[in-house]
């Protein structure tokens, strides 16, 4: 008899990444320069600039090292409005 496994559901936390892009404007990284020097995948670049993205810890890690910074300098918690009122 097969085990069976319920898979589950990823939690998607409300987190801007509005900072990031800004420091990466600002320390002179363009698009190009980012896919080139592999900091952020293509396809998830767009979706951070478009709101709707979302990056694992490795990379988090790899841009405060590049950046000299820390997580919180590149990404924000907002709260959605729902939990803002409980």
């Amino acid at each position: 008899m097969m085990a069976r496994y319920r898979r589950k559901e990823a939690i998607i936390l409300p987190i801007k990444y509005d900072r990031l892009l800004a420091l990466l404007k600002e320390k002179g990284y363009t698009t190009y320069r980012i896919r080139q020097e592999k900091l952020i995948g293509q396809a998830t670049l767009k979706k951070l600039q478009s709101g709707e993205g979302d990056i694992d810890t490795r990379t988090i890690k790899k841009l405060c090292q590049i950046l000299d910074c820390q997580p919180g300098d590149i990404m924000e918690f907002v709260p959605d409005e729902q939990e803002a009122d409980e």
